[in-house]
């Protein structure tokens, strides 16, 4: 449990990232691109665990692709963390199998703009925060 500084317990940090994660999954799902949506997904529970997968992804696999990318991103301004953002989402749809799909390359540059957006703004209006 965690302690909040007026004394009472609520739910860890990491839980309602979580939790925010999937419903930010699930919004972007219903964005259409092409004739279809931007991201398929195959319910609530589909998306919790696809959050999760991508949490782990983005913790363990994205600070290798940072740090070897680390001139491309000088060079393009920080452009190119896009790509490696895209790139983290398709690793996360191919390990999801066809439970998350997602249509291409382009569709996984928009996706990862829009969860980026669409998370800022649920953390703003759930948390009070931006973290």
């Amino acid at each position: 449990m965690a302690y909040h500084s007026n004394g009472q317990v609520g739910m860890p940090e990491w839980v309602i990232k979580w939790l925010i994660n999937a419903l930010a999954l699930l919004i972007v799902s219903y964005v259409p691109y092409r004739g279809g949506t931007l991201l398929e997904i195959d319910g609530a529970g589909a998306a919790l665990i696809a959050a999760m997968v991508l949490g782990i992804v983005n913790t363990f696999i994205r600070p290798i692709f940072m740090m070897f990318s680390l001139p491309l991103r000088i060079l393009s301004l920080g452009l190119f963390t896009l790509v490696i953002n895209a790139l983290m989402l398709c690793m996360g749809s191919w390990l999801m199998g066809n439970a998350f799909n997602i249509p291409g390359f382009w569709a996984a540059i928009l996706a990862s703009l829009l969860l980026s957006l669409v998370s800022s703004a649920l953390n703003h209006l759930i948390r009070g925060d931006s973290r």
